[in-house]
């Protein structure tokens, strides 16, 4: 087990170029299904629901979109709601990009755009929110003021965030959970690892000041989840 008083480095292995295609499709299946079951989506619906929605369609960024499944929640929550969504999906890898458009055909109001987040094309992309989810954890401190400052940038109305608590509980649940279900290694590897790269309060309250964030909200919820509201006036 790795010290968990201190953040981890170590790289995740889906962050890697070479990382394999199959296994990275693979593993996004998992991690949509951690998502379902540990309140990945939860967290997020929340914070929409405290946002003061206008009489339009608003229109919701979501930086490391992964396999889109954090997107397709949502569409599925506005219908619900009778809430008008427009929802893009932002990811470098073209792979996870290609992957969330083959299981988004049905969603004619998410769309996918594959760019790194710092690409300085992406600061013409605009929003109402800006959010990510399970994304926070894979960049250093100093990368991590910088995107918090370009979604600040990006959004309108609102930032939202979803990432882990790094929690001993934490840790080790995702290691025994991914041992007995997860279909890859890398989401065995990874799993484990994102929780012992990701953020304590204090941590966060640190990076936040540094981003020139002030009156956010931070919240823990279910299941070792940090939900980070930052309005824009804010």
């Amino acid at each position: 087990m790795p010290d968990l008083s201190i953040r981890s480095l170590l790289p995740e292995v889906m962050d890697q170029e070479d990382a394999s295609g199959d296994e990275t499709r693979l593993a996004l299946t998992d991690i949509g299904f951690i998502n379902k079951w540990l309140g990945g989506y939860a967290v997020i619906l929340d914070a929409l629901d405290k946002i003061q929605w206008p009489d339009r369609t608003l229109t919701i960024v979501d930086l490391g979109s992964g396999g889109g499944d954090t997107l397709r929640a949502i569409s599925n929550w506005a219908k619900k709601k009778n809430k008008l969504v427009k929802l893009i999906g932002v990811d470098r890898n073209p792979v996870m990009t290609d992957f969330a458009v083959g299981l988004s055909k049905s969603f004619s109001n998410i769309e996918f755009v594959t760019m790194d987040v710092f690409d300085p094309r992406l600061a013409d992309v605009k929003a109402d929110i800006a959010m990510n989810s399970l994304f926070c954890h894979h960049f250093d401190n100093d990368d991590l003021v910088k995107l918090i400052q370009a979604m600040r940038n990006m959004a309108s109305q609102a930032v939202i965030i979803n990432d882990i608590d790094r929690h001993w509980f934490a840790y080790h649940s995702i290691k025994m959970l991914t041992s007995l279900f997860a279909k890859t290694d890398m989401v065995k590897y990874d799993a484990p690892l994102s929780v012992a790269r990701s953020l304590t309060k204090r941590e966060w309250q640190e990076i936040l000041q540094r981003a020139g964030a002030q009156n956010y909200s931070l919240r823990w919820m279910w299941a070792w989840r940090w939900q980070i509201i930052i309005p824009k006036n804010a």
